[in-house]
């Protein structure tokens, strides 16, 4: 009987060939997972924002009617006062009958707040801080109530209108927030509320005082001549 012959194995070098490219594959692919991917996204120079001061685009008051009772603008987004005017009441119409704080129209980032006839509103950029919009119409409205006496309305606003645009560039200057607290405003403008019990107004500045004193003076004067 014969003895089996074992046989040589066929295409024993394809295998081999398989098994070399497999590894080599595989190491390939780790290389390939553990480097930096070579398809990075970058972001275009154009779309990124360089930080400013100017912050604030606006800042206006307007009565249950959408009257304008006090406006400023701190660019040219709206050059006319026609463009103004037209911008405010499309504020208006969106705002003045609802409850929240935010809006955004025309690509411009708008916080307000109303008080029984009054609207208060804080205009910027599509992309600025809401939370810093809101700091600045927080401190707008509770350095009013307490120079209007909390009496913020629209008579009485329209009286002090003077005290009012004080107050406002207190805050903002050229687009730029100054102050954001109004206990700082307060002393700023050094508000000495008059003692008389029915009257609202108030007395701005030393100076307005004794400049009155001195005109008083001058004419007791002129009059006993």
């Amino acid at each position: 009987m014969r003895k089996a012959e074992a046989r040589p194995r066929q295409h024993d070098h394809l295998g081999k060939a398989a098994r070399a490219s497999g590894g080599g594959g595989g190491g390939g692919g780790a290389d390939r997972a553990g480097g930096a991917p070579s398809g990075a996204m970058e972001i275009p120079s154009s779309l990124i924002l360089e930080p400013s001061l100017y912050t604030i685009k606006a800042i206006f008051i307007l009565d249950s009617f959408g009257q304008r009772l006090l406006a400023k603008y701190y660019d040219n987004t709206f050059s006319t006062t026609k463009e103004q005017k037209n911008f405010e009441r499309n504020v208006f119409n969106k705002t003045h009958k609802t409850e929240s704080e935010i809006a955004f129209l025309e690509g411009l980032t708008i916080v307000y707040k109303s008080s029984i006839d009054l609207f208060f509103y804080v205009v910027g950029s599509s992309h600025e801080n809401e939370l810093m919009l809101m700091s600045v119409l927080s401190c707008l409205f509770e350095s009013l109530s307490h120079m209007l006496r909390k009496n913020v309305e629209k008579r009485i606003l329209v009286e002090n209108m003077d005290g009012v645009f004080l107050v406002v560039d207190e805050i903002v200057d050229g687009g730029v927030i100054m102050e954001s607290d109004s206990q700082q405003v307060i002393q700023k403008l050094n508000f000495r509320t008059n003692p008389e019990p029915a009257a609202y107004g108030f007395i701005l500045f030393d100076y307005i005082t004794s400049n009155s004193d001195q005109s008083e003076i001058i004419s007791e004067r002129l009059y006993k001549y």
